[in-house]
């Protein structure tokens, strides 16, 4: 039985200006993730990377083709309906957590759906279940400065995926943490692949790519096959 893809990238071009130059950050990319795929995303510094995955969670628009999240196609969307789609569909993953520092771990994890008008009483029983599922159930009601980068990436995990979101986009999320932490991270993101959600991965490292289903790779906005020797960095 063939598995719709949760992101489809059709024909996808983003241009931005630099004075009188227009470059293209993507230029013409086409890809999908399946339910249950981790994709990594490698290329040098520029090479349109954080641009893809920008476009990809809908938090930039491009200025051709499509992007389509779990059959719907977000061309002519609102900034409105955008965001909705980032709060139902959506998951971001940043190299340096992005915790609210003034909410506990709970309520960081809780927020996309208290954003959505989840009701709070529901939102935190889904946060807990969020939390539990990661084995950080014990830090619910610390803060972010309580807890170790570790800890912290891996409730931004949970924070990605909590509720009905099925797509995780992480930029370099283990550019902030020591070798064994970052593994283990990368474990606990493969897990929550394996669990049915699409992933795209951006990372320079190819220990951490070898965590995906398939790598690939990116050069000034375009999709290229890889040439021995290459250096991803």
């Amino acid at each position: 039985m063939t598995t719709s893809p949760i992101l489809t990238m059709e024909n996808v071009t983003r241009l931005h200006t630099d004075g009188p130059r227009t470059i293209a950050a993507l230029d013409n990319v086409s890809l999908s993730v399946a339910p249950g795929e981790l994709v990594a995303v490698m290329g040098p510094s520029g090479s349109g990377k954080s641009t893809l995955l920008n476009v990809a969670g809908t938090l930039d628009t491009p200025n051709h083709g499509h992007i389509i999240i779990n059959g719907r196609d977000t061309a002519g969307l609102s900034r409105t309906e955008r965001a909705a789609i980032r709060r139902r569909d959506v998951g971001f993953v940043f190299q340096h957590y992005n915790l609210v520092p003034t909410l506990t771990v709970a309520e960081n994890v809780a927020l996309p759906l208290e954003l959505d008008n989840v009701p709070r009483r529901e939102a935190r029983a889904a946060a807990l279940a969020a939390l539990e599922g990661i084995d950080q159930a014990d830090l619910a009601d610390r803060f972010p400065a309580e807890i170790s980068g570790g800890q912290a990436q891996r409730v931004a995990i949970a924070r990605a995926l909590v509720g009905e979101r099925s797509l995780l986009l992480a930029d370099e999320p283990t550019g902030a943490l020591d070798t064994t932490t970052a593994e283990s991270v990368m474990a606990l993101l493969r897990s929550r692949i394996d669990a049915g959600a699409a992933g795209l991965l951006v990372t320079h490292e190819p220990r951490f790519a070898a965590y995906a289903d398939r790598t690939v790779w990116l050069r000034d906005g375009q999709l290229v096959q890889p040439h021995a020797g290459s250096d991803a960095r």
